[in-house]
């Protein structure tokens, strides 16, 4: 598991700032007293002199509040600018695996965030007959892991529980932004009511779509995987519904996932090969989504009938092709600004809030440009795998032909636990 946002200083980081005590030859009780006088103002300063720069977090989602969170309690100042007039408990569920986890945990939230979060107990893929092809014990790999390795959680609870923790002040709604750039002094950012403001540092939490990502890197643009998606998040449950385990159903070019939250609801997503913003996909109604998935096993069938037009989100599944790059100068690309992936691992939210932990140790540590090389040092190798990787795994799962399939749930089937999960 990883263990690359465990930046925190040690007291020898600050040695350098400091005089040592080894020029006393143990003489004099004032000299004494003097040079740890100095030695702590000199930390003091040290820390004074980073912490009081104005930083702005581009996007409230989960990664910038996070950030936020992370920051302020490291004695940085910080805005939020979210472009949106205001959080709306919209969205779908997300299952937050054990590295999101310890990050909150350095942070010093995750008791906050798992208390409105659903402990569950396993984790299956299965065939479209209900047919096992792998599984794990939730509970077992908490007990190997020694931290909790899943839960779940609706995405406007995890948004409302990090906004509370965040001072009245901090985050400053309907800012979108349309324009950055940086001169030798700050980085200027200007939004769409016509006002500027002017930061010493920016950090780009502003998504898959980031206007500043296009800024920077003009080339780079959503990358398409190949299969659409509907969501929704329900509280009609079928009878005898199984709340202690999620699960995923591999069919024929689709799948169809089913992850219980708190408070007797259920999140559940359904992928269908087809063509990039298909008119037909962004048509679909919930009787279609009923006849693409018919001959899914139990209780697939039951959900989609529970399910109210309204309720349903529809997207295209896309990614960004990993960047080498996430620090210019005074702006640095954090989470999908930076490394938008595939969901097919369960890693966007947490690789986000593993960027916001690591990010925040390291301005601490070094000075606020050299953090943002650091961290993209840091970084770039682990996202850039989870990319890939995530966008193999789609692949394979997405799978039509109906021998590859048999040669992909017989090998799946041999692998062990440790292996998939």
């Amino acid at each position: 598991m990883s263990r690359e946002w465990e930046l925190n200083p040690r007291p020898a980081d600050y040695e350098s700032a400091a005089l040592p005590l080894s020029y006393l030859g143990g003489k004099s009780k004032v000299k004494l007293f003097l040079i740890i006088l100095l030695d702590l103002i000199s930390v003091i300063y040290l820390a004074n002199r980073i912490t009081m720069k104005n930083f702005a977090i581009i996007g409230g989602g989960i990664g910038g509040l996070t950030l936020a969170i992370a920051m302020q309690r490291k004695g940085f100042h910080v805005k939020v600018y979210e472009g949106a007039p205001e959080f709306k408990p919209l969205g779908a569920g997300l299952a937050l695996t054990a590295n999101s986890v310890k990050a909150y945990a350095e942070i010093g939230i995750d008791k906050d965030v798992i208390s409105v979060g659903k402990k569950l107990k396993h984790t299956f893929s299965k065939d479209h007959h209900g047919k096992i092809i792998s599984h794990a014990n939730i509970e077992e790999l908490t007990l190997r892991l020694g931290i909790l390795s899943s839960f779940t959680i609706h995405r406007a609870d995890l948004h409302q529980i990090l906004a509370s923790l965040i001072p009245n002040g901090t985050i400053h709604l309907r800012k979108a932004v349309t324009n950055m750039d940086q001169d030798a002094q700050s980085v200027i950012i200007d939004f769409s009511d016509g006002t500027r403001e002017r930061a010493d540092y920016a950090i780009a939490c502003d998504g898959v779509h980031s206007i500043i990502r296009q800024k920077l890197l003009p080339q780079t643009k959503p990358r398409y995987a190949g299969y659409t998606c509907w969501r929704a998040v329900i509280d009609n449950l079928p009878p005898r519904f199984n709340s202690e385990e999620m699960s995923e159903t591999w069919g024929p070019g689709r799948r169809f996932g089913v992850v219980p939250l708190t408070n007797h609801r259920v999140y559940w997503f359904a992928t269908l090969n087809a063509k990039e913003n298909d008119a037909v996909m962004r048509d679909t109604k919930v009787s279609d989504l009923r006849n693409y998935f018919r001959y899914f096993h139990s209780p697939i069938p039951e959900i989609l009938a529970n399910t109210k037009e309204e309720q349903l989100i529809w997207s295209d599944i896309i990614d960004i092709e990993p960047l080498r790059r996430f620090a210019f100068g005074k702006i640095v690309l954090m989470g999908d600004a930076a490394h938008a992936t595939t969901p097919n691992l369960g890693q966007g939210a947490c690789m986000a809030i593993e960027d916001a932990a690591t990010l925040a140790n390291a301005l601490v540590k070094y000075g606020p440009e050299e953090a943002f090389r650091r961290f993209e040092s840091h970084r770039i190798r682990r996202t850039t795998h989870i990319v890939n990787q995530s966008w193999r795994f789609g692949r394979i799962a997405q799978l039509e032909n109906s021998f590859l399939m048999a040669l992909r749930n017989a090998a799946f089937r041999k692998l062990p636990q440790r292996i998939i999960y």
